[in-house]
């Protein structure tokens, strides 16, 4: 196991581009799965199977990943001053897999569900919290500088269980077992990529001090709070279709959703890398560094927002009609029926990726207050508007409903954001 680590840790000597090539990877594939699973569900095992496959792994699933992961991410590794031990979190993140385990585990039994369904979701649960219980230790990863780490660890963990995964569904045809083996190779993954290979570097401080597990949640509560919230918000709509629609309907909104990824998956190349530098220009009052890098990062991800917008309006009729020929000749003139809600979803994907550049912004600021605040206004509109533009317009309700979201989100989280760095840059001049 050390020989197996030690190779994986081996870096040449401009680590920084290593840093950038594997989190570009590391993201390409986790994206990339997310994106494709489902689509490929509904291809091997049909409309029904694929609709539930990807509401428990792309939305019961993710929710409950996210109360494993806490919203500490941004936490920690800006946490440059070590005011926590790895110890410290890792103790808090048991505590919070735990939790998640447990939530779910309710919300399965209380949702009423058919055995079948409640079964592949929960195993979507435990899949999804295994991931949440290995981002501790990616975030240690990055914290120390080896964003590198993190980007292996996030390929070879995909790709270990998405084949099995796979190689499950396609040969025994039950997707209640690939589900299982997917979660038995996510555990497998985490013990070879993540916990062995941390043991392996020096400075990583496993002890934790006393009563350290409160302290950090009530650091860290209004932005667990604010990335659950964020998240029932970004699939209120995935949210109302299970409610009022079909599993189909699931599935198809599902494959009409997939450039979200797309889009998230660029701007996190964009960002990432550049978390550390925006919390240092922050941390040492250089207000006109930070500023630069926040308006040039931000042109980024609305050039690209743009390129997004102007091919799906081009060329989505196309892609969905190729799709649809992928599918198979029953679902002919069932994607390219929602070119138009294809669109309205493309461009809030680009919204919600701007959203998220200022939100880090916001929590090297360590605003969680104003974040909070945001997601609660936000969260209370789509408890009402997801479900009643669902019930009266469908899929195309549903994109309605989502593009209105991310738009209220992201100018929120930008208006705010300016005003909070204005601010603190007038009362450091004074």
């Amino acid at each position: 196991m050390e020989r197996w680590a030690a190779l994986l840790i081996r870096t040449g000597p401009d680590r920084e581009k290593k840093n950038m090539v594997w989190n570009m990877a590391g993201s390409f594939c986790y994206a990339f799965a997310s994106m494709v699973l489902s689509f490929l569900v509904m291809r091997l095992a049909g409309e029904e199977q694929g609709g539930v496959f990807s509401f428990g792994f792309s939305t019961v699933g993710q929710q409950m990943f996210l109360l494993a992961y806490f919203g500490i991410r941004p936490f920690q590794i800006t946490d440059g001053k070590r005011e926590y031990r790895f110890g410290d979190y890792l103790y808090h993140r048991r505590l919070t897999c735990g939790a998640a385990l447990v939530l779910g585990a309710v919300w399965v039994f209380l949702s009423g569900y058919r055995t079948e369904k409640a079964a592949v979701i929960m195993l979507l649960v435990v899949y999804k919290v295994i991931d949440g219980f290995a981002d501790v230790y990616e975030s240690e990863f990055q914290r120390m500088g080896r964003l590198y780490l993190t980007g292996k660890s996030n390929t070879f963990r995909t790709m270990l269980s998405v084949g099995v995964f796979l190689v499950f569904l396609v040969v025994g045809k039950n997707l209640t077992a690939a589900c299982a083996a997917a979660a038995a190779a996510q555990l497998a993954g985490v013990c070879l990529f993540d916990l062995v290979v941390l043991r392996q570097l020096d400075g990583v401080d496993y002890s934790r001090g006393q009563d350290t597990a409160r302290a950090l949640t009530a650091a860290t509560l209004l932005l667990f709070l604010s990335v659950f919230l964020d998240f029932y918000i970004f699939s209120a709509s995935k949210y109302a279709i299970d409610a009022h629609m079909n599993d189909a309907a699931s599935g198809y909104f599902n494959v009409i959703f997939m450039p979200t990824s797309v889009i998230n998956l660029a701007a996190g190349f964009v960002i990432r890398p550049f978390l550390t530098s925006l919390t240092d220009f922050w941390d040492r009052k250089e207000f006109g560094r930070f500023a630069g890098k926040l308006r040039e990062l931000s042109l980024v991800i609305g050039g690209l927002t743009v390129l997004a917008v102007a091919g799906a309006a081009v060329l989505g009729r196309p892609v969905l009609g190729i799709l649809e020929w992928v599918l198979g000749p029953v679902y002919a003139g069932k994607l390219t029926l929602y070119h138009g809600a294809f669109v309205w979803i493309v461009l809030g994907g680009g919204c919600y990726a701007l959203l998220n550049l200022y939100y880090y912004a916001l929590v090297i600021m360590r605003r969680q207050r104003t974040i909070f605040g945001i997601y609660l206004v936000l969260a209370g509109a789509a408890a009402v508007l997801a479900p009643f533009m669902v019930e009266r317009h469908g899929i195309r309700g549903a994109a309605g409903a989502y593009l209105i979201l991310m738009a209220g989100m992201a100018a929120g989280f930008v208006g705010l954001a300016w005003y909070r760095y204005w601010r603190e840059e007038i009362q450091y001049d004074c």
